[in-house]
């Protein structure tokens, strides 16, 4: 990362998700943590002592202190909160859903654009070295298959499973294909809250691609898979222990006419995703570049959300 100087950042929202990213930004080398925000007084000077920063209670307070800051507040305040800053030309790092609607999706990309500010959504997977190892090994995609599933936790219940969960691999299919969507299905079922905690998405695209989709936050254990199918290769995606396997035409039969298997399975460095994604936003803002995970990736990602949801 080329960064000449150290940019001051700071957390808005230090819940569960926030604080690591407040953990992230008083490590890194070329950032300094300048202050974290929550509404809970008692909760950001806890956070604050422990990493040696100030605690502020309103966003609003700190507009003047910040080069960039991670927004990690309840879905619903992601607009207003978000919007204070690109006014600004403040970079943020926006965790998904990049808002409720798409016509807030749409005003926080038009600030963005007019202020220069780097408007990055926080598709956390973008980042996963699994995904990463897909260049040069994809190629024309026909059918994928996505798993993730999670034991139930209170945190996130503020949206259904599609956008808190489901979310994370509408991003990942859709960068992948890059074909219009044409036609979708889905079902889900609330089961702990009143809003769906299990759903499933068959999500057909105009290149003739079709993507199955679950995702469920009230299952017994952790698991995060994808499988992915193309005219030469089967190829497996396990993002929770980092490893990539593919399945390829090899030499020789196994039975008459049937070609043996060739498999070339890797295990991945853990390594540390959040940091890996903080630091390329970071990079962003110092050099006034594109970030990865773009505003308009987070509308993409959105609007399908939206209208998976629609068809439960």
């Amino acid at each position: 990362m080329s960064i000449n100087r150290k940019i001051r950042t700071a957390v808005v929202g230090v819940g569960y998700l926030g604080v690591f990213h407040a953990e992230k930004y008083a490590m890194l080398p070329d950032s300094e943590l300048v202050a974290v925000v929550d509404i809970d007084l008692e909760r950001a000077e806890s956070v604050a002592v422990r990493l040696g920063t100030k605690a502020f209670t309103n966003h609003c307070d700190i507009l003047g202190m910040v080069d960039a800051v991670s927004i990690s507040v309840p879905t619903q305040y992601h607009f207003e909160v978000a919007k204070d800053f690109l006014l600004q030309g403040i970079g943020i790092l926006l965790e998904k859903p990049i808002t409720t609607t798409l016509e807030e999706a749409d005003e926080l990309i038009r600030i963005a654009r007019e202020t220069g500010a780097v408007l990055q959504v926080g598709h956390l997977e973008r980042f996963n070295p699994v995904v990463m190892a897909l260049a040069g090994i994809l190629k024309e995609p026909r059918f994928i298959e996505s798993i993730r599933i999670a034991p139930f936790k209170p945190r996130g219940t503020d949206v259904n499973v599609v956008l808190d969960l489901m979310i994370h691999d509408i991003d990942i299919i859709q960068n992948l294909i890059n074909s219009p969507i044409v036609r979708i299905d889905s079902i889900g079922a609330p089961v702990f809250t009143e809003e769906e905690d299990i759903a499933n998405a068959r999500i057909q695209f105009e290149n003739g691609c079709v993507a199955n989709v679950t995702a469920s936050r009230i299952s017994l254990k952790s698991e995060r898979r994808m499988r992915i199918f193309q005219s030469d290769a089967y190829i497996t995606l396990d993002f929770q222990n980092k490893k990539i396997a593919v399945f390829r035409k090899g030499e020789g039969e196994m039975f008459p006419g049937i070609p043996n298997v060739a498999i070339d399975q890797r295990q991945l460095e853990q390594g540390d995703v959040l940091k890996t994604e903080i630091e390329s936003f970071l990079e962003s803002v110092a050099n006034g570049t594109k970030p990865v995970v773009t505003g308009e990736d987070g509308r993409r990602a959105l609007e399908t959300a939206l209208l998976i949801n629609k068809k439960l």
